[in-house]
């Protein structure tokens, strides 16, 4: 297995995929676009030391990112080498566990993804099962039985080499606000090996919920269990909660798991809404969840946020980043009603934006002149005492700063980026889902 691992086609396309997504450095502070340079001058050295079980990784740098209900996450960063090599691992092994993977599984694995799991979600409410059992495992990362999940690997990877890496990888301390703590457990979340991992150890999860014959969707730690009755819900919900502490050593997430309906159940963003008053009994529409749409107006207010010195371009090419990435992801929903609404909302604050960059008044009253405003008009707005935001909504600007002149600008409207992808013209990603409604 170490000879797959340590083949130059293997390195090569690790490092390839450590470039291309970028990312921090880690203790040792090297760049990933060293990567390349540094493995043709110090690539047969390394491979010797791990050959010979010298090699000894570094430690990960940990840091805090926050989540959306105010509280924050513990990423680690391994360093630049660690990053090649773990991916190195994760390509040479993943096929010995892939073929063995169930289909309900979704995250992190070749040709699935987030839109398959839910769609896969809707079908088992529309067949009937419309009680879930929602399930957050408590700190899964963080509690991750390294003595187990060694002994998973094991059944599939004989190689010491290999193993030794991977233990040493799941041992490396971590650095802290400048201090070093020990692992004795868990899996440090930004590493390329930690989805391999994690699928690996909840792949017993979704064995055992195959064998009761439950249907189930499991994306990464986030799983759910669809039942036809409360009664049967609680039965399965007793169980799997047994299942996880005894077997696996996992606790669940009290106040956030238990049996729900269809229409308080969100799945990755997603949510559901009954289409009874459409005339569709029984048929539950995916929606965006609330928490979605506020990470989104967040993401577009940093970005159009009128005291941070930006140039229109600046503005227009990070809104196609944020938006097109938003909606690529939520594109099962038809919501073109909300992105009409979104893209007024945000024009607007591109005008402000503008306005405020313009201003001194006689600059203001310049510029609307080249914009076609008579010069008398011209001179009473660029001395309004009116803010920035009521100028925004104002004839004066929506009627000269318009959506043409800011799409030459490279300005893209949500909505019509949103037409261009949706579903409904395109081929179905799981299965062709029913109509959808906000």
């Amino acid at each position: 297995m170490i000879q797959q691992v340590l083949r130059s086609r293997n390195l090569t396309r690790a490092i390839t995929q450590v470039v291309g997504n970028g990312g921090a450095a880690g203790v040792d502070k090297m760049p990933v676009t060293e990567l390349r340079a540094h493995f043709k001058r110090e690539g047969g050295k390394l491979q010797r030391s791990i050959i010979q079980k010298r090699y000894v990784p570094q430690a990960i740098r940990g840091v805090r990112i926050p989540k959306g209900n105010g509280k924050t996450r513990l990423l680690g960063i391994p360093s630049a080498i660690d990053r090649v090599l773990q991916q190195a691992v994760s390509q040479a092994i993943q096929p010995h566990f892939e073929y063995e993977f169930k289909e309900q599984s979704f995250g992190f694995r070749p040709n699935k993804n987030a839109q398959q799991a839910v769609l896969l979600a809707q079908k088992h409410i529309h067949e009937g099962y419309k009680y879930i059992v929602d399930i957050d495992l408590k700190d899964f990362f963080d509690e991750v039985d390294h003595a187990l999940l060694l002994e998973l690997i094991y059944r599939k990877v004989k190689c010491p080499i290999t193993l030794r890496l991977i233990r040493k990888w799941l041992r490396a301390p971590i650095l802290i606000d400048g201090k070093l703590h020990k692992r004795r457990k868990g899996i440090p979340q930004g590493s390329p090996l930690s989805p391999l991992l994690s699928n690996i150890l909840l792949h017993e999860l979704d064995s055992y919920l195959s064998e009761q014959g439950w249907r189930f969707v499991r994306y990464a730690d986030d799983f759910s269990i669809y039942a036809r009755g409360r009664d049967r819900a609680e039965t399965i919900l007793r169980k799997v909660r047994l299942f996880l502490e005894n077997k696996l050593h996992l606790q669940i997430n009290e106040s956030k798991s238990g049996i729900r309906r269809p229409s308080n159940f969100t799945l990755l963003g997603y949510g559901f809404t009954s289409a009874y008053k459409k005339g569709v009994e029984g048929e539950y529409q995916l929606v965006v969840s609330e928490k979605a749409w506020k990470k989104l107006k967040q993401s577009v207010k940093e970005c159009t946020r009128k005291t941070t010195p930006k140039s229109f371009t600046q503005r227009a090419t990070e809104l196609k980043t944020i938006q097109r990435g938003w909606l690529n992801y939520f594109r099962l929903a038809n919501i073109s009603g909300k992105l009409q609404r979104i893209d007024g909302w945000l024009r607007n604050r591109l005008r402000y934006c503008i306005w405020k960059a313009w201003k001194k008044p006689e600059r203001k009253r310049k510029n609307l002149i080249r914009l076609g405003v008579a010069p008398q008009m011209a001179y009473a707005w660029s001395r309004t005492r009116k803010g920035g935001w009521a100028i925004a909504q104002s004839p004066i600007l929506t009627s000269t700063i318009t959506l043409a002149r800011l799409a030459k600008r490279g300005y893209e409207s949500m909505e019509e980026y949103y037409l261009k992808i949706c579903p409904r013209f395109n081929e179905p990603l799981y299965t062709r889902p029913v109509h959808t409604v906000v």
